[in-house]
């Protein structure tokens, strides 16, 4: 039982904004999310708001660590401080796992921006479609990349960067996306993620870094004669000192304490394809390696080709129809008749993982008109694609399927043993092959419990489930209203509750968790290792409690394949171990569709088995070669801290995390049961049903119906802040007008013991609550100032104050005002002001004095590199004096003094310009200091919330 003061008072708490490096300012979006979060985690979140004068942060925990989670705290927090232009930058198979993270976790409205939402956009007359409206924006690197004047032209208040190891090489001139990106996102607020942000080279730290503030560091020859050798010990401590405020790394071994690991295990099942698989294979793939082919673009004759030879490894199902759809095609253009869909629109509805390999593969050409030998080449095509696709349709079985029974039963068993869930997922490339598996396994003793999982889900078990879960979670928050995201519950859901084995494509392996399910089978092996992790990564993740079975298909007649998975397996680790794939191996190619590019290039262009065995040597040589053992040893050393340094500071933020949670949810539980007073039911101290929309909210959108906080059943309404209903609550205590009155404060009743308030039991006196906004730095931090006196004049202290608001109360009558006490009040707050100003003021003098570092070190860089161009030309001199004092002829002495001359007129050059040049930094150092201390100036407001009459009994 509260009064209106509690309520008011509650809602002020619930809203207030923290300051910067308060661990106290993610209280809210801790409490919002659907997640359980690791100190770990609310760890990197608080750092990277560190600073308000910060640029950014590089997040580089290891894999595995839930760097998603971490960045999502930030932006949830950003959001609720109702900063809400907000960018993602991901690689484009890793969007709708955003999107679903971002969504589900953090219950934020998200949009992803690709060609397809871009022009929808435009023809709708909105001609800034990146200024979307109360969402997340979310889009590929390409297409951040194509679309850089429009990112460039929005004021976003954050950019989130995923995989951000692409951007290391920004430095190089001839990085052209990495460079468009830094040139668009300028001066923005910017988060990047990547476990390896360092790889080969300290250059590539510097890289990332200057990306987020180019002002952490010269110029990139400064960097490099100052940091790039790491033997140099005062130098590399030098560096670490100066990445400590923008780089955090967090290692798995330092957080087991919150997290539990299981292995991998992997299984292989060998296959022998029958007489005719093996022929159509070799048909098709010298099909493809023909020098002429009228069958695909050219602009696009690598990746067609790429998604062919997928469809073909995949099943003869797959590839008869792709070989039907090119015919059809080829036809087509010799009669001239046109062509309604171009052919990587037609490949997708079955590769579904086209749209997104197509947005990171680049590839230009023009296409020609026909001439008549370009007439004689299609129609015999047709001939031969006619008869590939007879071939492959005459197949009616595929040694694969079969021998997909025989894995299913080895690795159910291994389940079993582990004490695993017999649920399994079957991952696979193409559709056909999809619906292929489903007519093997339906005649299998796994019959009765097969779900399938694609782009579409257009068959009639699957529409069946979605309306089943439609009925089911009607009027929760579970139904978002998009039938794609609804889909993709209801299955995951059915295939939990009830199904054994979910047979699903690319579209499965993005967004979804499946920490119920512990066996994955790779029926397809995509060659892009960062995709099988993905794929992996959906069922061995955080909350997996047993070992997880990961099963993989070998062709023995494919040497090829066989050396795809020798490479997977062995170089990049993904099968087996703790933690999978290392961040070493993962982090030494910067894309996994390069990667997937190299491999796709040995099978286009070798014929025989020794050159085979030759190319994917020299690939494996190479990754080797990129694994640097050396520099791996100088990442841990600039960036890892001590353990047990970790250690402790995780568990001091373990215990401030669950009590700032624990308070937050009891006072916004505690308000709304007052506000709500009469409407709505409550069932305990997490959820309460509301029957009708209250009519003091009646113009707000307000669901009825049963409401939960988060992290309980999710069979209800998610009750948080941000809820519309939350945000009703708290503005109606607002903006209630209180009149000073009496409380009694009912310690009589209190279920524990407050020590510092009961030497005021039996005791009555006044106190005051008012609001302090301190606006600094482009920032505002709110303060609830409590003052209280009693009737003899003995001021309470402010812990006093705020225990005694912990107490139910039972308001008694109004009360006329008694001016000497609340002048005496008046002048305790101001005390309390006073001191407010001066800690934030010291506060931003520590934020200051950082930002000043960073800029000195920034200036020492670049008047470091104007020294060393002079004494390199003194160098020169000294080379130039002893050549010309050995010369033999006396055309060769003159002409080294002529370089002598022409050298001491560039050093006397350089140094008359040294000096001016060193006057331009300490202009643009002083220029910077001065936007900065423009900053500092301290804007106050101060409010009184209420002043009542209190009585302890």
């Amino acid at each position: 039982m509260i009064t209106d003061f509690h309520a008011k008072y509650l809602a002020y708490e619930l809203t207030k904004r923290c300051a910067p490096d308060s661990s106290e300012r993610l209280a809210g979006a801790v409490a919002g999310a659907q997640v359980d979060l690791n100190p770990h985690q609310v760890d990197a979140a608080l750092f990277a708001f560190a600073s308000p004068l910060s640029k950014g942060a590089l997040l580089a925990d290891e894999v595995g660590l839930g760097k998603t989670i971490e960045a999502g705290l930030v932006i949830a927090q950003r959001w609720a401080e109702r900063r809400r232009r907000i960018l993602v930058i991901a690689p484009s198979n890793l969007r709708k796992q955003w999107h679903q993270e971002l969504s589900e976790k953090f219950l934020l409205p998200c949009a992803i921006l690709e060609s397809k939402s871009y022009n929808q956009a435009i023809r709708d007359g909105n001609f800034q479609p990146f200024e979307v409206q109360n969402a997340v924006v979310i889009c590929s690197y390409q297409f951040a990349r194509s679309r850089a004047s429009d990112v460039q032209g929005v004021p976003w208040d954050l950019v989130v960067i995923d995989e951000a190891h692409r951007l290391r090489n920004v430095y190089k001139p001839s990085n052209v996306i990495a460079n468009t990106l830094k040139n668009a996102l300028a001066q923005k607020n910017k988060l990047l993620l990547t476990a390896t942000p360092l790889q080969n080279s300290l250059l590539e730290l510097y890289g990332l870094v200057s990306f987020i503030d180019e002002h952490a560091f010269g110029d990139v020859k400064s960097f490099r004669e100052q940091f790039a050798n790491p033997a140099d010990k005062q130098s590399f401590e030098a560096l670490r000192e100066r990445l400590k405020s923008i780089c955090h790394r967090t290692l798995r071994r330092q957080v087991t304490a919150y997290i539990p690991y299981t292995r991998r295990l992997p299984l292989v099942e060998e296959f022998t394809p029958e007489d005719g698989e093996d022929r159509l294979y070799h048909l098709v793939s010298e099909y493809l390696q023909r020098e002429n082919l009228q069958a695909l673009p050219s602009g696009q004759r690598s990746l067609m080709t790429l998604v062919l030879r997928k469809l073909l490894a995949s099943s003869t199902f797959a590839i008869a129809g792709a070989l039907n759809s090119i015919s059809q095609r080829l036809k087509a253009k010799l009669d001239a008749h046109p062509i309604t869909s171009p052919l990587e629109e037609e490949l997708s509805e079955d590769f579904e993982a086209l749209d997104e390999t197509a947005d990171e593969w680049s590839e230009d050409a023009v296409e020609a008109g026909l001439t008549e030998a370009d007439r004689k080449a299609i129609e015999a095509e047709i001939i031969d694609l006619e008869a590939f696709a007879e071939l492959a349709t005459s197949i009616e079985h595929n040694a694969k399927g079969k021998a997909l029974l025989k894995a299913l039963n080895v690795a159910f068993a291994k389940a079993r043993e582990l004490g695993g869930a017999e649920k399994a997922i079957i991952f696979t490339e193409s559709r056909r092959t999809q619906e292929y598996l489903q007519r093997v396994l339906a005649s299998s003793p796994y019959g009765s419990g097969i779900v399938l999982f694609n782009g579409t889900n257009t068959d009639p078990l699957s529409r069946e489930i979605y309306a089943r879960w439609i009925e089911r979670h009607e009027g929760s928050d579970r139904v978002t209203g998009s039938r794609t995201a609804d889909m993709r519950s209801a299955l995951v859901d059915y295939f939990r509750d009830e199904g054994q084995i979910m047979i699903a494509t690319e579209a499965g392996a993005e967004g979804i968790n499946l920490q119920f399910c512990s066996l994955i089978v790779n029926y397809d092996l995509p060659w892009n290792p960062q995709r099988v992790e993905q794929r992996i990564g959906r069922c061995h993740r955080y909350g997996q409690k047993h070992d997880v079975v990961v099963v993989n298909f070998i062709n023995r007649r494919n040497q090829a394949d066989q050396r795809v998975y020798q490479l997977l397996s062995e170089k990049f680790q993904l099968f087996e171990g703790v933690f999978g794939a290392s961040d070493e191996v993962l982090g030494a190619i910067e894309s996994g569709v390069d990667f997937e590019k190299r491999i796709a290039g040995i099978y286009q262009e070798c014929r025989q088995p020794d050159q085979i065995r030759a190319a994917f040597d020299r690939l494996q040589s190479e990754l080797s070669l990129e694994i640097d053992t050396a520099m791996s040893q100088t990442r841990q050393k600039l960036l890892e801290q001590f353990d047990d340094e970790v250690r402790e500071r995780l568990r001091v933020r373990d215990e401030d995390a669950k009590v700032h949670l624990d308070r937050y949810e009891q006072w916004l539980m505690r308000l709304t049961r007052h506000e709500l007073e009469g409407v709505a039911t409550f069932h305990n101290s997490s959820s309460f049903t509301l029957p009708a929309r209250p009519k003091w909210a009646d113009s707000e959108p307000i669901p009825t119906g049963l409401y939960e906080l988060p992290r309980r059943s999710r069979e209800a309404h998610t009750y948080r802040l941000n809820h519309p209903l939350g945000e009703a609550v708290v503005e109606r205590a607002k903006a209630r007008a209180l009149n000073p009155a009496q409380v009694h404060f009912d310690y009589t009743n209190y279920s524990g013991k407050i020590s510092i308030l009961e030497p005021f039991i039996g005791k009555a006196g006044w106190l005051v609550a008012s609001l302090m906004t301190v606006e600094t730095l482009d920032e505002a931090e709110d303060h609830i100032i409590l003052s209280g006196i009693t009737d003899e004049g003995n001021l309470l202290t402010r812990e006093a104050c705020d225990r005694l608001m912990t107490i139910q109360g039972i308001l008694e009558q109004e009360v006329i005002p008694d001016h000497d006490a609340l002048s005496c009040l008046e002048a305790t707050q101001t005390e309390s002001q006073t001191l407010i100003n001066k800690v934030v003021a010291e506060r931003n003098a520590r934020f200051f004095e950082a930002e000043a570092d960073k800029l000195d070190g920034w200036a020492d860089d670049l008047k470091i590199g104007l020294e060393r161009e002079i004494k390199e030309i003194d160098r020169l001199i000294k080379e130039a004096r002893r050549g010309a004092t050995t010369a033999l002829t006396l055309e060769e002495k003159l002409a080294g003094q002529k370089q002598i001359k022409t050298l001491e007129a560039t050093r006397n050059q350089k140094r008359r310009s040294l000096f001016e040049a060193q006057d331009n930094i300490d202009t643009q150092r002083e220029n910077l200091i001065a936007e900065i201390e423009a900053k500092l100036e301290q804007k106050v407001e101060v409010s009184r919330l209420f002043a009542m009459r209190w009585r302890l009994e």
